[in-house]
């Protein structure tokens, strides 16, 4: 069992230490208080980002969304808690802003091969405008 210290706990969870102690107060976050410090094991931690399921457990998951767009990470911006993820998909681009986190579980750099899945109530529809 590896223990770590709110800092360090924090650090690996891209989390400001007071918002930490914080989530373990509430048992919103696995951990142990001893006397004034708050320690949480790395196990926990871990299986909370996903991190110990093995790289193939979603192979195969069907999804409903049906918009799905199949394309090329050409760029990938991690600052903080987000990551900004540019797609070439055929000769267009499309960017999404996703989660550090998600961007890290999933293992993203450039070049990968990606689904973009969309799943939205509104889709907007524009155009050049039309001479009168």
């Amino acid at each position: 069992m590896e223990l770590l210290s709110a800092a360090e706990a924090a650090s690996l969870l891209h989390l400001q230490v007071k918002r930490v102690q914080a989530l373990a107060r509430a048992g919103k976050l696995p951990g142990r208080r001893v006397g004034r410090k708050w320690l949480f094991d790395r196990r926990d931690l871990e299986r909370l980002l996903g991190r110990d399921a093995p790289p193939q457990a979603l192979a195969g998951l069907d999804i409903s969304a049906r918009n799905q767009l199949r394309g090329r990470v050409v760029s990938l911006t991690i600052d903080g808690v987000m990551a900004e993820v540019l797609l070439r998909i055929g000769d267009q681009e499309l960017v999404s802003i996703i989660t550090r986190g998600s961007a890290e579980r999933l293992g993203l750099r450039v070049g990968d091969e990606v689904y973009a899945l969309i799943k939205s109530t509104e889709v907007m529809i524009g155009r050049d405008a039309v001479p009168a």
